[in-house]
């Protein structure tokens, strides 16, 4: 049985956090300078679609979640909170890298493609810096996703991008990686 916050342990309970003290100093101590993102059902759900329709491409690699060595770079005149790292939620490889027999803990090579979704808890800036950050690391395209509106942005570099909505369009169009996704999928409506 677990106690919920504030709430007085028993000997048949786990207390975890018993005091805000022990919580803020974790915050401070253990989450400074971590970038803290929760995800939510729509982002998942996209994060998912899209992963699926790209993983029938041949030509790719999908990896979800990867983490970017950043460490060498020096990334500030983007405002990017991540240091060492950065962690698109889907980025494309080509398909020469396959299953590694011994884990990469973070790639120094980055990807051809960077999928970035908005959550509940980002704004579009914060998103736009990282797509503006990616360019400079050597990415080849770079999509920025919005559940909440269903549109795709499609940049093909830095100012240079495209839109695709559920409303206007049929397909999302990547023209630089040569990609061709029903957008209604992505937003989990079946196509007839």
């Amino acid at each position: 049985m677990v106690a919920p916050y504030g709430t007085p342990c028993t000997p048949e309970c786990v207390c975890f956090a018993a005091s805000k003290d022990v919580a803020s100093t974790f915050e401070d101590e253990v989450l400074e300078d971590k970038e803290v993102e929760m995800g939510s059902y729509n982002h998942s759900w996209v994060q998912a679609a899209l992963t699926s329709l790209l993983w029938n491409d041949e030509r790719f690699t999908i990896l979800t979640e990867l983490s970017l060595d950043i460490s060498q770079y020096d990334l500030t005149q983007y405002a990017v909170k991540a240091k060492d790292e950065l962690k698109p939620d889907i980025c494309a490889y080509s398909s020469e890298n396959g299953f590694q027999e011994f884990d990469i803990i973070k790639m120094t090579n980055m990807p051809l493609l960077a999928i970035e979704i908005l959550s509940p808890s980002q704004g579009t800036k914060e998103l736009k810096d990282k797509v503006r950050a990616y360019f400079d690391l050597g990415v080849k395209s770079c999509w920025l996703v919005i559940p909440d509106v269903q549109l795709i942005t499609v940049y093909a570099k830095p100012g240079q991008f495209k839109n695709f909505d559920v409303q206007h369009d049929t397909e999302v169009v990547d023209e630089v990686m040569d990609i061709h996704l029903p957008i209604a999928k992505v937003f989990g409506k079946h196509l007839a």
